[in-house]
């Protein structure tokens, strides 16, 4: 479709650095937020703009000094966009623990990039019980005294007004998601710029456009004749990887994707004290590859989610060397299969050039979901 929102939520995905200097400009200082649940909310209410840096499909060469080469590509892209000055002007980047390639990243960021601060976001695995929701609180407090070194300032109010501004858009984007899956004419490529660029605005400014879209759509009529699917992975941003989803005429019909929908499931319960509310809403997070449950909850999700919106198959998209992901890869797809629903994997990183085999193995899948 062809939208002046679209084109700016497209502007916005295609260079985040133009929106990080408009930022600058304006007076405003940069808190980096890498992948893949950092508490915004907390950045947010003490004046900075959390801008998202989940890397870049880059070469790498700078961070070959300090990674393994099995090491997830969207980890090291960001730490070669921190070395080769990508991120100057940023005030601090607050890295998360979540995986263990997470965990080496924040360690190798503090000799290689030493003019941002990092800043851990030390999360619980047990997250759920009362000393989980402890933990993470005391985490949050520990990146507020660090954002405090960076200029920041915090209050309970502040924080508060913040969580409800980050609960509408969770609301919006919630919203658009079920409007996308009734309008195939909105392309792959499209709904990867209105996600993307959500890690590069201000909340309420990217709100603001996305209520608009869903206006937009929602008084449009929709064209029909394409294959819907759910798509389920970290990152699929590639634009290559849209370009072949487009060509070949799927329509994204629901994502279970950490870098889109995952992030806004959950929102901030309401409370007096606005940091517990805010541990409150990682302790309920779920249905995450890299989210400890025992029980798995998020392969369910995914086949009831597949189900309810009549997608005739699931694609799953690897990010090479994503531990978390593979190892719920194997009970993803019995549960597909189980549940008669054709699955397909494709496996991407941050360097592919060349994606022949991605385009193979989709192919062949469409001519699956033909038959």
């Amino acid at each position: 479709m062809t939208s002046e929102i679209m084109k700016t939520f497209h502007e916005v995905a295609a260079d985040p650095r133009a929106q990080m200097d408009k930022y600058i400009a304006e007076g405003k200082k940069i808190v980096l937020t890498a992948p893949v649940y950092t508490p915004e909310e907390i950045i947010h209410s003490m004046g900075f703009v959390p801008m998202g840096a989940w890397g870049a499909d880059t070469e790498l060469d700078r961070a070959k000094e300090y990674c393994p080469a099995f090491l997830c590509s969207i980890v090291q892209s960001i730490l070669e966009l921190g070395i080769t000055g990508k991120y100057n002007g940023a005030s601090a980047i607050v890295i998360p623990s979540l995986c263990d390639t997470l965990k080496t990243l924040g360690e190798n960021w503090k000799y290689a990039v030493k003019n941002i601060p990092f800043i851990a976001m030390t999360y619980p695995q047990n997250r759920k019980p009362d000393f989980g929701i402890k933990f993470t609180r005391a985490g949050y407090e520990r990146v507020i005294r660090d954002l405090e070194a960076a200029g920041g300032k915090f209050d309970n109010a502040s924080l508060a007004a913040s969580n409800k501004i980050y609960n509408e858009h969770n609301a919006a984007m919630r919203k658009l998601d079920e409007v996308l899956a009734a309008h195939p004419e909105v392309s792959a490529a499209e709904r990867s710029d209105v996600f993307k660029s959500a890690f590069f605005m201000l909340k309420e400014e990217h709100t603001a456009l996305v209520n608009k879209l869903i206006e937009e759509l929602e008084g449009s009529d929709a064209v029909t004749g394409k294959t819907p699917v759910l798509v389920s992975g970290i990152l699929t941003d590639a634009p290559a990887l849209n370009e072949i989803f487009d060509e070949l005429r799927f329509h994204i019909v629901a994502d279970d994707v950490a870098a889109q929908s995952r992030q806004y499931r959950t929102d901030v319960p309401a409370g007096d004290d606005a940091l517990t509310a805010l541990a409150e809403k990682f302790a309920a997070m779920d249905n995450c590859s890299v989210l400890y449950n025992q029980e798995k909850p998020r392969v369910d999700w995914i086949v009831e989610t597949a189900k309810a919106r009549e997608a005739k198959g699931v694609v799953i998209v690897m990010t090479k060397f994503c531990d978390p992901e593979e190892f719920d890869y194997v009970m993803i797809k019995k549960a597909c299969e189980k549940a008669g629903i054709p699955v397909t994997q494709v496996e991407i990183d941050r360097q592919m050039t060349h994606f022949e085999q991605v385009r193979t193995n989709l192919e062949t899948f469409k001519d699956l979901l033909s038959m």
